[in-house]
């Protein structure tokens, strides 16, 4: 396959995943605001966001305070924001325009109508009036992207670096989903202690990732940071966890082997199996912001591996 076709497709999935990743993030935030809290904590959540997305100082050209409304139309409508859900989903569309020919007719038209259907709803105002929906939407359609590439794709080079492109980038945004509230305090602080404990939050973390009926399945237990880290990070049943997307990634990438892949494979297995043989405790002991820090660093390294391994791109 070419690589500017691999590329195309590899970020189509990307961005896919991404603006649904940008949907979930922003509904933690959006329920978090409604527990009480002073004006100064509604702030700092809402920087936690912009930092936690690596956008803090291209919103500080536009904006001069995190006001919710500012940051949801930053982070969903706005045109000029690489990483904003309007942006993903456009590049996702013009990735899977560039490579028509090698879409099935459905999976084309889904990623199509989605970015078209995106314009019509925040065009009626639906991000000021009802923005949970608007973010339902969006998972939803990213959901139904997946369901109609497995079901009608056949299971080639161009499939299988679709699904690297997937669990890649859901990898990367797993992690910022887990570490948004720990992303503005100090380590070791009282505010970071009190958010570890925050109830609240972890039950939103679990139903912003679609995982609170697999927690209950799984330890059947009143919700804890712990089990809550620990399933997301090294269950690897759990569909979103870190080790499940890690597992995904190497097992697309032996699809994928070459002669000149045995680097970039050995540096995603070598991370996989400090997952699997990681422990929830040590993960505690080290500071959860600073183990998804390293995580998130580890994960942008493999990801310009896979680009110079198959792509011959730099990684955006």
């Amino acid at each position: 396959m070419l690589s500017r076709t691999a590329d195309h497709l590899f970020w189509m999935a990307r961005y896919m995943e991404r603006a649904e990743n940008t949907a979930r993030m922003l509904d933690i935030n959006l329920k978090a605001l409604l527990l009480p809290q002073t004006p100064e904590q509604e702030a700092r959540a809402q920087r936690s966001v912009l930092r936690i997305s690596e956008l803090e100082a291209a919103f500080a050209q536009r904006y001069d305070e995190p006001a919710r409304e500012h940051v949801l139309d930053f982070m969903v409508a706005d045109a000029t924001n690489p990483s904003s859900i309007h942006s993903c989903l456009q590049a996702a569309r013009e990735n899977a325009r560039a490579v028509r020919g090698t879409l099935t007719t459905e999976w084309w038209e889904t990623i199509n109508d989605t970015w078209l259907e995106f314009n019509e709803r925040t065009a009626a105002g639906q991000l000021t009036a009802n923005p949970d929906e608007l973010f339902e939407w969006v998972k939803f359609r990213s959901h139904l992207s997946r369901g109609v590439t497995i079901g009608t794709a056949l299971q080639d080079d161009a499939f299988f670096f679709t699904q690297l492109g997937t669990y890649l980038e859901r990898a990367d945004n797993t992690a910022r989903i887990l570490d948004v509230r720990f992303a503005d305090v100090e380590p070791n602080s009282r505010d970071a202690a009190r958010q570890l404990e925050d109830f609240y939050y972890w039950t939103s973390i679990l139903s912003s990732v679609s995982a609170l009926e697999i927690y209950r399945k799984v330890y059947r237990d009143v919700v804890t940071p712990a089990r809550v880290v620990e399933l997301m990070i090294l269950n690897q049943q759990m569909p979103r966890s870190l080790l499940a997307s890690l597992e995904g990634v190497c097992v697309n990438l032996a699809m994928l082997r070459t002669s000149g892949s045995n680097q970039c494979e050995r540096f995603a297995g070598k991370l996989r199996a400090e997952l699997v043989y990681s422990d929830i405790r040590q993960i505690f002991e080290a500071g959860l912001h600073a183990y998804l820090t390293q995580f998130l660093a580890r994960v942008f390294e493999l990801g310009n591996l896979v680009a110079r391994t198959y792509l011959m791109l730099p990684v955006a």
